[in-house]
């Protein structure tokens, strides 16, 4: 582990920003950090002045020039490097995840590891953005294509995923030639400064990576700020909606991930006990607080459903939940208190919608953790769709169990949700489960799988309301949302002929 950035991340009260290859401290307007699992703040986070996220575009852009024309081969020997301080440094920005999120320490592991892996797939960078050639595409006359980075391009990245979700940006788009400020969750700040830290020290130039923590003002700071040509988003739906009206409208490219509202069919003729487990740790993992996670499952039918039901019961009462600190505990606390607020009137309004609430985790009491934002699994059978308790994504530990009387049912049910994040089928059927993925509305699909999040070769996102714009997250949709594709095409007259002007359109005839 580097010991010299952990201990100066160690030392400070206040995260500031990261700017120019140096930390930036401010104390101009401050939030507290707390931590979940004991509802103690643990330190305190600045919010970024319009002025400080401009002191941010202005380093990224004085960095650009000489960043742009660096070989990518030398762009992939700095990731190769920081590859290697971010896996030498893994325990030091696991435990920051935990202390500041809550996930238990495996479950931080797990994020942090895959978000490394793309890290790993930008160091192709010279595979990446070899363009094409075409000789001879007419008469003496080569064509060819390459792909140029954007500049000073941004991310805002949420709470749940405080170090994958950045390295599902930044690497890719400094890879490709541009330079990068972050705006991360002002709830679990700490990881994103260690990310950055570690990234100068791999020798990335100054101004290449900035971090500049925040709330809306530095978020909108960003979104108006014509230097930013390009930003990327992962939230809910509301703020991706604003995020993408508003960055467009200001002549940016944007992709902005939003909600979701995932749903697991299991069929009648599932291996329902491997079924169950895959739905319980999709459903309850990281305390319901990922955009993967399964929120409803629709159970083809009652005879399934309450094999399901009954299954799920048991599980859950062999929950373990506490400190995340702890890797024998199974699920943490929630990220805020007023998260834990949220989410627990979710469950009072689902008994109100006339749901029937099988397992009720509101009671849970950690025992010396008292003052946790800890809420037990909770399950509700007999749900309809028209109640928001289905329809809206609650974003914690609360499963919801629908009833339909075929396949094609449990698929149109999916089809008219406004989200189209993640689904998943679990079936012993070929063609059920080839029928399932061909046709259903939704972008990340899974056979047998509850969590069929893409490796870092293949590109993240959803249809519908979860996703607004054209290309995914990393992977090879990365590489285009980061560049811009310019063809040129030349001749070179040759032994002196002098040429007559031609009036018709060119071709290679």
């Amino acid at each position: 582990m580097n010991t010299q950035i952990s201990a100066v991340a160690d030392q400070h009260d206040i995260v500031g920003h990261y700017i120019n290859g140096a930390d930036v401290p401010d104390r101009e307007r401050l939030l507290p950090v707390s931590n979940p699992a004991t509802g103690e703040d643990v330190r305190q986070v600045a919010m970024a002045s319009t002025k400080t996220v401009g002191e941010a575009v202005a380093a990224a852009q004085a960095a650009f020039p000489a960043w742009r024309d660096t070989p990518p081969v030398k762009r992939a020997q700095i990731m190769f490097r920081y590859k290697q301080l971010l896996e030498q440094n893994a325990d030091a920005i696991v435990a920051r995840i935990t202390e500041e999120h809550g996930k238990v320490l495996n479950d931080a592991m797990g994020e942090f590891g895959r978000g490394v892996e793309v890290v790993e797939y930008a160091c192709g960078a010279p595979e990446l953005l070899k363009g094409e050639h075409s000789k001879n595409a007419g008469p003496a006359i080569d064509s060819w294509s390459e792909f140029q980075p954007l500049g000073v391009v941004a991310g805002i990245t949420p709470f749940n995923f405080p170090a994958m979700v950045p390295m599902w940006m930044y690497p890719m788009a400094i890879v490709c030639g541009n330079t990068f400020i972050l705006k991360p969750s002002e709830k679990d700040p700490g990881a994103a400064i260690f990310l950055a830290q570690l990234f100068s020290e791999a020798g990335l130039p100054d101004g290449v990576f900035n971090v500049v923590n925040g709330d809306k003002e530095a978020v909108d700071a960003l979104l108006h700020d014509q230097r930013v040509v390009a930003l990327s988003f992962v939230g809910s739906t509301p703020i991706a909606e604003y995020i993408y009206q508003t960055g467009t409208a200001n002549g940016k490219r944007v992709q902005a991930l939003g909600g979701a509202k995932n749903h697991a069919v299991v069929m009648p003729d599932a291996d329902i006990d491997n079924a169950v487990s895959a739905i319980m740790g999709a459903a309850y993992g990281s305390c319901g607080e990922r955009c993967m996670a399964i929120s409803a499952v629709v159970c083809v039918g009652n005879d399934t459903a309450n094999d399901v039901v009954g299954k799920l019961q048991a599980q859950i009462g062999d929950l373990k939940i506490g400190d995340g600190t702890d890797n024998a505990n199974d699920m943490g606390p929630l990220v805020t208190a007023e998260q834990l607020q949220k989410v627990r009137s979710y469950v009072d309004l689902g008994i109100e919608e006339g749901a029937e609430l099988v397992a009720d985790g509101r009671g849970l009491q950690v025992a010396g953790r008292e003052n946790g934002y800890f809420l037990g699994a909770c399950l509700f059978d007999q749900v309809k769709p028209s109640m928001r308790i289905y329809n809206e994504e609650i974003f914690g530990p609360v499963l919801c169990v629908l009833r339909a009387g075929s396949q094609e049912e449990a698929m149109q049910l999916i089809d008219a949700h406004e989200f189209g994040n993640g689904t998943c089928i679990f079936t012993r059927d070929g063609e059920a489960a080839r029928y399932f993925t061909d046709n259903i509305k939704v972008g990340m699909v899974g056979v047998n799988v509850a969590l069929p999040v893409p490796v870092s070769a293949h590109s993240f996102g959803g249809w519908k309301r979860s996703l607004f714009g054209d290309l995914y997250a990393y992977g090879p949709d990365s590489v285009r949302f980061y560049t811009r594709r310019k063809t040129i095409t030349q001749r070179w007259p040759s032994g002196g002929v002098r040429e007559t002007a031609q009036f018709s359109f060119p071709s290679s005839s």
